[in-house]
């Protein structure tokens, strides 16, 4: 906002003597076509000129040069300041009347220009202000660019605003509470603009700025806790019945085996299975909070995903799998424990869907990357699920079955060792899960 700054005086002066020179050899070429004293006129455009640029005082000077240099040079008798004629004395004085006037407009338009082009820039950097102040960022880190800019458009050596009450130049009250303060290093007219012209605008911008970040986090601890009951009613839902059914049969084998003795080792295997599957939805609720909690430690080490196939598959007796493993697989640098689990949920998962046929594992490295994909002969999956079905609780397919935390646990496994998981999938064709771990470019020997 520098437009009151004006060009050197000492130039201003170098210009006025130059513009009263060249008009007063220019009226020498007029004389033929206009009388004398009607030439004056000629020399008001210098005056503006010198009075638009350099104020109403060196403007004033610039006329009295004009009116001296008229009548020395071109009022008779020339070669002297004297005035013959009462004609030639009005002349002298309506002109020199007439440049003080014009000056002085001149002047009064310059300052209501460079006025208006205040206000201008100062309701640009308002605008600007509540931009950065109300665009959703975070306070803490906004405040700073808004006093660079509020710096940059007053040309002074720094500016800052915090919001907080410390000493500063000047205090930023809502009523009568002090909500921030502006510090400023600058002059002391730039000073008083600021006090009037933007202090009241980052006042008031400032009291918006944290009244929308207290609701922000009113509603964000909102959010939160309305998702916490989701969370809880969708556990409450999802594991009531896979916590009824091998809790029922338990029961009820337990009972059957009073009355029956002779059937006590079938009764024994079904309390054993259903303690079983009670036993991996509980290890699934652990693992998922664990996950969700961010408590889900990884302790990489060598590991060969032939092996950890094997053993995840054990987990499923029910399953049938074939497993088609590239010969001479290099190891993967992860988690051996957490990759079971994960793989583990994935061919439970597939082995539901894919009814009475077997789940097709493969694994190839390519790219700098292990793919594990495992294939059911399932339904499939929807485009619109797809993603969905990563989220915990969300059961995709047949609702009735599953808990809904397999697919969840899978992708938190194996992104907490660096890969990443997927599913492709056409409806009625099946669905394709597919596993990527990162290939370290050094292996043990």
């Amino acid at each position: 906002m520098g437009l009151t700054r004006r060009p050197p005086l000492l130039l201003g002066v170098a210009a006025a003597a130059l513009g009263v020179a060249l008009t007063t050899a220019l009226l020498y070429a007029l004389r033929d076509v206009a009388p004398v004293v009607s030439l004056g006129v000629v020399y008001l455009v210098v005056v503006l000129a010198v009075a638009s640029v350099w104020g109403v005082w060196l403007g004033l000077a610039t006329a009295l040069a004009s009116a001296l240099a008229f009548n020395f040079f071109h009022i008779p008798p020339t070669g002297q300041l004297a005035i013959r004629g009462g004609e030639n004395w009005v002349a002298l004085i309506v002109f020199f009347a007439a440049a003080a006037l014009a000056s002085s407009l001149t002047e009064l338009a310059r300052r209501r220009t460079v006025e208006a082009e205040q206000r201008r820039q100062e309701a640009d950097l308002n605008a600007e202000m509540a931009r950065l102040l109300l665009r959703g960022g975070r306070l803490e880190e906004t405040l700073p660019a808004v006093g660079e800019r509020l710096a940059r458009a007053f040309d002074a050596p720094s500016a800052s605003i915090v919001a907080r009450a410390v000493d500063g130049t000047f205090p930023l009250r809502e009523g009568p509470r002090q909500i921030g303060t502006l510090t400023v290093d600058a002059p002391e007219p730039v000073l008083r603009r600021i006090q009037t012209r933007i202090v009241p605008a980052l006042e008031s911008l400032l009291a918006a700025a944290l009244e929308r970040d207290a609701l922000m986090a009113d509603a964000v601890e909102t959010a939160a806790l309305r998702r916490s009951d989701v969370i809880k009613t969708a556990l409450l839902r999802s594991v009531s019945h896979d916590l009824r059914s091998p809790l029922t049969a338990i029961l009820t084998s337990a009972e059957a085996l009073r009355l029956a003795p002779d059937e006590r080792v079938a009764l024994a295997d079904d309390i054993t299975t259903e303690a079983t599957r009670l036993s991996r939805l509980i290890d699934n609720l652990l693992d998922l909070s664990r996950l969700e909690a961010g408590a889900a430690e990884t302790r990489p080490e060598w590991s060969s995903i032939e092996e950890v196939l094997t053993a995840a598959a054990e987990q499923v007796p029910d399953g049938q799998f074939k497993l088609a493993l590239d010969d001479d697989l290099p190891p993967v640098r992860a988690d051996a424990a957490q990759l079971e689990r994960a793989f583990a949920n994935l061919l439970e998962n597939a082995a539901r869907h894919s009814g009475d046929e077997p789940v097709s594992v493969r694994a190839r490295a390519s790219g700098g990357r292990l793919l594990v994909r495992v294939v059911d002969h399932g339904p499939g999956i929807p485009r619109a699920e797809q993603e969905r079905i990563f989220e915990p609780f969300v059961r995709g397919g047949d609702a009735a079955s599953g808990s809904g935390l397999g697919l969840a646990i899978v992708r938190g496994f194996v992104e907490a060792n660096g890969g990443n998981v997927h599913v492709e999938s056409l409806p009625g064709q099946g669905a394709s899960f597919v596993v990527a771990l990162p290939l370290p470019e050094a292996v043990p020997a």
